[in-house]
C-alpha cells in the first residue's frame, strides 16, 4: 500500500474529501516525525509504538577499496507493533 492508496482508502472509510484525507495523513506523520526528533516515544494503543533506537559505532569496510572505516553511533525510527496488530496480522 502506498501513501496515495492510504489516503483513497482513508477517504472513502471516513466519508472525506481526498484532500482533507491527505491533510489528515500529513499531519500524523509530521506528528510522528517531530515526537521522534524531541526524542519522545509514540504510542498507539491496539496499533504500537514508534521510538528512537540508538546504534552504536562500529567497523565497517568500504566495498570499493575494503580499507577499514569507522561507522558512527547514530539514531534511527523503529516501529513495535501492538498485541491487537500482532493478533491481526497471525
Amino acid at each position: 500500500m502506498t501513501k496515495k492508496d492510504l489516503i483513497e482508502l482513508i477517504a472513502k472509510k471516513a466519508s472525506l474529501t481526498n484532500k482533507a484525507a491527505r491533510e489528515s495523513v500529513d499531519a500524523f506523520i509530521m506528528a510522528v516525525r517531530d515526537s521522534l526528533k524531541k526524542g519522545e516515544k509514540v504510542v498507539i494503543t491496539g496499533f504500537g509504538t514508534f521510538s528512537l533506537r540508538k546504534r552504536a559505532s562500529r567497523t565497517g569496510r568500504n566495498p570499493k577499496t575494503g580499507a577499514k572505516i569507522t561507522i558512527p553511533a547514530r539514531k534511527a525510527p523503529g516501529f513495535t507493533a501492538g498485541k491487537t496488530l500482532k493478533k491481526a496480522v497471525k
